[in-house]
């Protein structure tokens, strides 16, 4: 090693020991309040996204979010970082739509750079069934103002010309459609910008501090219990992900979803090679590149319940098959690491936002594994339910009643790989 290159080395080692010393932290870590106007329970992105709204939109800033662990590390930071809003149902396409609008403009608002790369979404058809449906979808997703279009093979081979187009592959491809304004952002800029702008405004983010329980009498909600104490509010909004029909079962009362664990898988780093989202709901995968340059992958959830972060290799296994059957010179690059996010599912596959049976208690879960691209949607329009104390319109019909009734909203095609 020459003389130069060992003092660059023995400097920044020395200078990343020194420097971080010193710096201001990027929100506060304050002592809780004994009271607050509104607490949010999950420091994740929707929680945040819901503090940030709360104080940006309607001027509620005595507001707690609550995070057992340190804001951003569960499902925020456990996710595939997907973005679009091309969802067949009207109800749907009008929530999601709003998320990818607020995304468009968040960096801006947050005066953080959440890294948005719009690079466009692809779902591929494999079969006549396939395209009438892929064509069924741009028509509808069209109507609703949303951007969809069809590819035709010799599209699709200009925007993805590693891609195998062979039709004596196992499953051809025989067309697509594409959404322009889908891609990615970084999922851990979302959550710091979130968190800083709702601290700059006032909001109270109380990291390691489990609720374990709530306080509800005459069938009212009056505060959390927590490993910190006793903390009242007369509104608290739930966003836990996963763990949802834990807080239901604390508050009396039980929700319609399931708890699964969804895996993802990145590569080693590759030089820029695939500028797009790619996604076959036929072979089982989901894939894009990140700017680090690792291939990022996902497929569906596994099938059993479970609140394990780590899911089952058989999964991991029909990720990477698919991959390579999508694109073989990807065959020789290695995994590096995986994980795996518990995700809520609700039997239509949509939401539950609004009122509980428990009068001002919230919920705001059964995502899926649309939660990552609803977070400024969702965010927004649960802190307009918890300022008012009525839904949203958006998230009139995401109501908890909608399985008494019969409105369901099924969206298990939305993505094919995902529900």
């Amino acid at each position: 090693m020459n003389k130069n290159k060992r003092y660059s080395i023995f400097s920044l080692a020395r200078n990343a020991r020194g420097y971080h010393k010193n710096w201001a932290e990027a929100w506060r870590s304050p002592e809780p309040k004994q009271s607050y106007d509104v607490i949010i329970v999950g420091g994740g992105g929707h929680g945040l996204a819901t503090a940030h709204y709360l104080a940006k939109e309607h001027g509620i800033t005595n507001v707690a979010v609550i995070e057992k662990g340190p804001i951003g590390l569960g499902n925020t930071g456990r996710n595939t970082t997907v973005i679009r809003s091309n969802y067949l149902w009207d109800e749907s396409a009008a929530i999601y739509e709003l998320s990818l609008k607020l995304y468009e403009g968040l960096s801006q608002d947050l005066n953080f750079n959440i890294m948005l790369s719009q690079r466009g979404l692809i779902s591929l058809a494999h079969n006549q069934h396939d395209l009438r449906e892929v064509q069924r979808r741009v028509n509808a997703i069209r109507l609703n103002g949303i951007d969809s279009e069809m590819l035709s093979l010799a599209k699709l081979k200009e925007l993805v010309p590693i891609l195998n187009l062979s039709p004596t592959s196992r499953y051809p491809v025989l067309g697509a459609s594409i959404q322009r304004r889908g891609g990615i952002a970084r999922h851990d800029a979302i959550a710091w910008g979130l968190a800083r702008s709702a601290d700059d405004r006032g909001v109270d983010i109380l990291q390691h501090t489990e609720v374990t329980g709530l306080r509800i009498q005459g069938g009212l909600i009056k505060g959390v219990e927590t490993t910190r104490g006793f903390i009242a509010a007369p509104k608290v909004g739930v966003a836990v992900a996963g763990h949802s029909s834990v807080f239901a079962e604390m508050a009396g009362f039980r929700l319609p979803i399931q708890s699964h664990p969804l895996q993802a898988l990145v590569s080693e780093p590759l030089k820029p090679i695939f500028n797009t989202v790619l996604m076959s709901s036929t072979v089982h995968v989901y894939l894009s590149q990140s700017d680090r340059g690792e291939l990022v992958m996902g497929a569906g959830i596994d099938s059993y319940n479970s609140y394990a972060q780590r899911g089952s290799p058989m999964i991991l296994e029909d990720i990477l098959a698919a991959t390579c059957e999508l694109i073989p010179i990807f065959s020789r690059v290695k995994m590096m690491r995986q994980w795996a996010g518990i995700v809520d599912t609700c039997p239509d596959a949509s939401p539950i936002i609004g009122k509980t049976p428990i009068s001002g208690l919230f919920f705001n879960c059964g995502w899926g594994t649309g939660g990552f691209k609803a977070i400024p949607g969702s965010g927004f329009v649960f802190a307009h339910t918890l300022a008012q104390g009525e839904p949203h319109e958006f998230a009139v019909p995401f109501a908890l009643d909608r399985f008494t009734t019969g409105a369901l909203i099924d969206e298990h095609g939305a993505s094919g790989v995902a529900h």
